[in-house]
């Protein structure tokens, strides 16, 4: 579904690298997983709660670096869907 439009997609977590390369192999994720275990990218983001946590966002980010929108009701069950729906939404070219 996301490999139709023009867009690089990643996913983020405050868990250490090997943790990251360890869920990403055991879901057969083909995508990235940045590692923040300083937590400093999800407190700019705003996403790290007081219990040490972050929570689960996704940042839709223009070319220009811009926030064109936040999802914060994420459903790992439709979330690529509703991503999918949300570009389309925001008229991201589709992938050439």
């Amino acid at each position: 579904m996301l490999r139709a439009f023009d867009v690089r997609y990643f996913g983020a977590s405050i868990d250490p690298p090997e943790t990251n390369a360890q869920f990403a192999r055991a879901l057969g994720v083909d995508y990235p997983i940045l590692s923040d275990p300083s937590t400093a990218a999800a407190r700019a983001y705003g996403v790290l709660g007081a219990s040490g946590l972050a929570a689960r966002r996704t940042f839709y980010i223009g070319g220009d670096g811009r926030i064109l929108a936040i999802d914060t009701q994420v459903s790992a069950g439709s979330h690529g869907r509703e991503i999918a729906s949300k570009l389309s939404t925001l008229k991201v070219p589709l992938a050439r």
